[in-house]
């Protein structure tokens, strides 16, 4: 059912836990499955140098939100906000149809990290 990359995501997650000194952070959920995934942002001059998360949720949401996390690092916002669920899918080498909103919500919540991180500046 699941790819080996989304396994491999899921069972060693990287960059999991909360950031005490990030500069933005952005939550999102979707009611119907129960997943709640939060980012955490660390930037400097517009460009991503630090990303975390906290997911409550599948394997798939815990492994879109892992893998996004690494697809930002090192990209200024902009770059990251190109980001598509898509890409995310990709990166995991497929998820089932079923699990698809997870990485919707992964984009989803770097989209809210970053109009956090807007508002402050």
């Amino acid at each position: 059912m699941y790819s080996k990359k989304v396994m491999q995501y899921f069972r060693k997650p990287k960059n999991l836990g909360p950031m005490k000194d990030a500069d933005a952070v952005g939550q999102v959920g979707n009611m119907v499955c129960g997943d709640v995934m939060k980012i955490y942002l660390k930037i400097k001059n517009k460009v991503i140098t630090k990303a975390t998360f906290e997911t409550f949720g599948c394997v798939s949401a815990i492994a879109s939100s892992s893998i996004l996390t690494e697809m930002i690092k090192g990209k200024t916002i902009e770059e990251a906000l190109k980001i598509t669920k898509q890409d995310v899918i990709d990166a995991l080498d497929g998820l089932p149809a079923i699990k698809i909103h997870c990485s919707v919500l992964a984009t989803e919540a770097l989209a809210k990290a970053v109009e956090n991180y807007r508002k402050k500046i």
